[in-house]
């Protein structure tokens, strides 16, 4: 029996060898019939491994805060269709490789939707990265001139959501639209992007600057995009720094 615990634990099947070594040290296998017992052993490594790779892909997206879909405020009037949330809470839009818009105010509640978005997707299985735009946008910029940029592309083609959080803060150089055309070009029609703005869309073509560039990179961002456009006042505003929106 002893050898059967460390050949799992070999194979690296961590909680079976747990579970089993318990279930023995306490007699309890008996209550069982062989199927069901090897049954709830690979339903508890199962259950065990998704729990670590949620973790690890939670950790690896790199979320500014925790974020929740159920703890979405839908009460505060500000223009939030809930069938729209609950409908992308499915992550059939991932799926379809399409985009999502959101814009609004400052502290109406965009970022929060964004990353309670990112984390259903990390619970799904699916690699997911939370970016703040400027600061992205700066890395990249580095990345060219130290020769990782390509490293960098390769490791956004891998990642099946990309949020870009405070969007069109200021407007950007030639650089900084090089970069945003090659993240576009190369997600359009194979991967999703949040994007959350406080920014108008019909300002972001003066964002972005340059025509070609800026029709290209939003021909590729809008047309393939879900869009929800919050108002209303800052729900920071009440004096509630950690509402949940």
């Amino acid at each position: 029996m002893q050898q059967t615990i460390d050949r799992m634990a070999k194979m690296r099947m961590h909680q079976m060898s747990n579970i089993h070594h318990q279930r023995i040290n306490e007699n309890m296998h008996q209550n069982y019939s062989t199927d069901e017992y090897m049954s709830m052993l690979i339903d508890q490594e199962w259950e065990d491994r998704l729990s670590k790779k949620t973790n690890r892909l939670i950790a690896a997206a790199k979320f500014k805060t925790p974020t929740y879909l159920s703890d979405i405020d839908f009460k505060t009037n500000r223009s939030l269709d809930k069938d729209l949330i609950n409908k992308l809470g499915l992550l059939s839009f991932i799926k379809n490789r399409k985009n999502l818009i959101l814009t609004g105010p400052a502290g109406i509640g965009k970022s929060y939707i964004a990353q309670a978005l990112g984390h259903q997707a990390c619970i799904n299985g699916y690699k997911t990265q939370y970016q703040n735009t400027s600061r992205f946008m700066a890395v990249l910029k580095f990345a060219k001139m130290d020769g990782t940029y390509l490293k960098h592309l390769k490791k956004l083609n891998n990642t099946e959501l990309l949020i870009m959080d405070d969007f069109g803060l200021s407007k950007m150089d030639n650089k900084e639209r090089e970069v945003l055309m090659d993240i576009i070009e190369d997600r359009h029609g194979s991967k999703s992007t949040i994007i959350a703005s406080q920014i108008p869309i019909s300002k972001w073509y003066e964002v972005i600057g340059e025509g070609t560039i800026a029709d290209a990179i939003l021909d590729r961002i809008i047309n393939s995009a879900y869009r929800i456009e919050l108002k209303g006042k800052s729900l920071r505003a009440n004096n509630n720094l950690n509402v949940k929106n």
